[in-house]
């Protein structure tokens, strides 16, 4: 499977992360894919890569959003 079809399939993937580590390995991967596809970008110069690595920054920033939880809040 090429790094295209992961990322495709990554991006269509349902996201329910049960534990901290489930949330933490989607990251790491979201993060190789989008280095992955950044490689293919450098070579091709395709739009389409471009959108691509965009979605995915968005589904890893969601990710790490969560993971980082609420801030404490002075009361």
């Amino acid at each position: 499977m090429s790094i295209l079809e992961k990322a495709v399939e990554f991006e269509n993937r349902k996201f329910s992360f049960k534990t901290t580590s489930d949330r933490i390995l989607a990251a790491r991967e979201a993060k190789d894919l989008i280095l992955g596809v950044n490689e293919i970008y450098k070579q091709k110069k395709d739009a389409n890569l471009m959108d691509l690595m965009k979605r995915l920054t968005v589904i890893k920033q969601k990710i790490e959003k969560r993971l980082k939880g609420r801030p404490l809040t002075a009361a």
